[in-house]
């Protein structure tokens, strides 16, 4: 049974930083290019960071130079440093994957992780 359990939001004054964590089970975690997505109210979900088992990375724009993914396979966690946090980054933050076997990806999201940013 996969498990995405995402943890580490709060709320930070703008020009704050946070780190996001999301543990994962039940995958073979190294076998799994792994993304952290964000929904704000009103708005659909939208893919910040992506980085393969290899550690290869790729931001969105609106986070480049801000944010940074990492992983640590050993203890299949995915984390998302996020520097210089501005209002419009207030959403729920999710973490998922996609099979590079498979191509497939997870069927199912963790609870998500509330991020505000605000005064």
């Amino acid at each position: 049974q996969v498990q995405l359990v995402e943890s580490g939001g709060g709320l930070v004054q703008p020009g704050g930083s946070l780190r996001l964590s999301c543990a994962a089970s039940g995958i073979i975690f190294s076998d799994y290019v792994m993304g952290w997505y964000r929904q704000a109210p009103g708005k659909q979900r939208e893919l910040v960071a992506s980085i393969t088992g290899g550690g290869g990375a790729n931001y969105a724009d609106s986070v480049k130079g801000r944010f940074t993914i990492s992983r640590d396979n050993a203890k299949n966690t995915v984390y998302l440093q996020m520097n210089s946090l501005k209002p419009e980054d207030t959403a729920v933050y999710y973490c998922s994957g996609r099979s590079i076997v498979t191509m497939a990806y997870l069927a199912s999201w963790g609870q998500g992780t509330q991020v505000t940013v605000s005064s």
